[in-house]
């Protein structure tokens, strides 16, 4: 089945293209949800008024993406997890919860589908990829801490007196006594 795509469609192409595919694929997905229709000879008089408009609007978000791409990349999130003595998680930090802390950090819509392949295992850093569109696939650091563990040294308790101890037990004997 030949169609004109009306809309850019991930891993098929860009608006105001045709394309051949399978007749499932275009009767029951493309076709119903509005990203293409079937490529007649009236329709092919409007593909090119469809690539202005989709050109327009690509330029409009690779602008958009430009700039989030460049808060993304200076985002660093840190999770804290149980973990066992050789940094292994004893679960994982899903892409979800990635997905929902950088959206909380960035006050953005990213799907949690974009963000990242697989759930953390690992205590440590890693860079995670989240993928925008076909050109901008920022990356940003998530560090994983051991749950638990001091984040800064805390200081040396302070040293009991000695003199104050000795009165104590001596008091403490003497009520023992009576």
């Amino acid at each position: 089945m030949k169609v004109l795509l009306k809309q850019d469609v991930d891993n098929l192409g860009y608006a105001g293209e045709v394309h051949t595919v399978a007749d499932g694929f275009g009767r029951n997905f493309l076709l119903p949800k509005g990203l293409a229709v079937k490529a007649t000879p009236d329709v092919m008089k409007q593909a090119e008024a469809w690539r202005k408009r989709a050109e327009a609007h690509r330029a409009e978000l690779r602008a958009e993406h430009d700039l989030l791409s460049e808060k993304i990349r200076a985002v660093t999130l840190t999770f804290t997890a149980r973990a066992g003595d050789s940094g292994k998680l004893y679960g994982s930090i899903t892409t979800a919860q990635i997905a929902d802390k950088l959206n909380e950090k960035l006050g953005t819509e990213i799907d949690r589908r974009k963000v990242g392949g697989e759930p953390l295992r690992q205590l440590g850093e890693h860079h995670i990829p989240v993928r925008l569109s076909a050109d901008h696939h920022p990356e940003f650091l998530v560090v994983v801490q051991q749950e638990g563990a001091p984040a800064a040294p805390a200081a040396a308790p302070a040293a009991v007196e000695p003199q104050l101890v000795v009165e104590e037990v001596e008091e403490f004997a003497e009520e023992l006594e009576a």
